[in-house]
């Protein structure tokens, strides 16, 4: 995690970018440019990874992070599969602490294959081969510690990193998640206490260990709540923007010295060219202006809730 802190650190900026990218997302000119009508899975791919470069390369010097969910991919077959190899492949290249967005969840030799797959080597004959390149992933944990050793296995053997969802941004969450136990617990507080456990002994130099927790922005009560529970966890933040977290919301989750959390925001970066603020613009150059205000906006909440004048200040001391 520490890869991670430090790029936020240097960018002075706790954002990621998600690329939760679909065809109906690229404006019909911007997909003609690409030589793209979208008319085959093929065709869609091609022009699904070709925006993808487009707005990695308007947002790479400031942001520190890119989150590129799956299922956006897999929906576009063996094409989007390999845009969504090439995407994480880009997005290395320039610099970007990868997040593969895959919510895994299983158990044994499944889940062993799942790890290998995005945080580890395939075994081939006479060596091995890298699926997919990726500092991190997200990981459905409520199978229970079974479904989460293969991929703590891999994490700490190759300084790779895993977001275990504890408390989700979805409005629904609190069906199962917020349920009491006997104990006295909520069932997503239950869950944070054994991410904090599963990844004692492999803790950075900033505090926080190789195992991280989603948590969501739309629950900033619950997400400050958490931030004091789970000191040595650090928070793979999304529901921001669109699906309506703020700043002031999100600046719970992050301890005294601004760090602690990852903030994602996907469709407000992917589609601003359709805010009315950025008219003019082109895509690329919408996408990177609602970027640098989403830096601006949670540089400011957070700071000034830490008390502090940048973020990483005091941190590691």
């Amino acid at each position: 995690m520490d890869r991670l802190i430090e790029k936020i650190i240097q960018k002075q900026n706790p954002t990621c970018v998600g690329l939760d990218t679909r065809f109906e997302y690229i404006p019909p000119e911007t997909a003609e440019a690409f030589g793209e009508r979208g008319d085959s899975m093929e065709s869609a791919a091609k022009a699904i990874f070709e925006y993808n470069r487009l707005i990695l390369d308007a947002v790479c010097d400031i942001v520190p992070a890119v989150k590129i969910q799956v299922a956006y991919y897999e929906m576009y077959g063996v094409h989007g599969m390999k845009a969504f190899y090439d995407t994480a492949r880009y997005a290395e290249k320039k610099g970007l602490y990868v997040i593969a967005d895959i919510k895994r969840n299983d158990i044994g030799a499944t889940a062993e294959a799942y790890a290998a797959a995005y945080l580890g080597q395939t075994a081939l004959n006479g060596g091995s081969g890298l699926a997919f390149p990726a500092d991190s992933v997200t990981v459905n944990g409520y199978l229970g510690s079974d479904g989460i050793k293969p991929f703590a296995d891999k994490c700490f053997a190759n300084g790779k990193t895993a977001f275990i969802l504890v408390k989700t941004s979805n409005a629904s969450s609190g069906e199962l998640q917020d349920m009491m136990l006997e104990s006295g617990k909520r069932v997503y507080e239950q869950m944070a206490d054994m991410v904090q456990q599963w990844g004692r002994g492999h803790i950075g130099k900033y505090g926080y260990s190789s195992l991280g927790a989603v948590v969501g922005a739309t629950y900033p009560e619950q997400g400050a709540g958490l931030r004091e529970r789970i000191k040595s966890v650090f928070f793979l933040i999304p529901g921001y923007g669109a699906q309506g977290g703020s700043a002031d919301g999100a600046a719970g989750c992050f301890d005294r010295s601004g760090l602690g959390g990852v903030v994602n925001a996907s469709r407000s970066i992917l589609c601003a060219y359709k805010n009315p603020a950025y008219a003019g613009q082109t895509p690329a150059q919408a996408a990177r202006s609602e970027a640098q205000s989403m830096q601006a906006a949670l540089h400011e909440a957070i700071c000034r809730k830490a008390g502090i004048s940048k973020i990483g200040e005091g941190a590691g001391a």
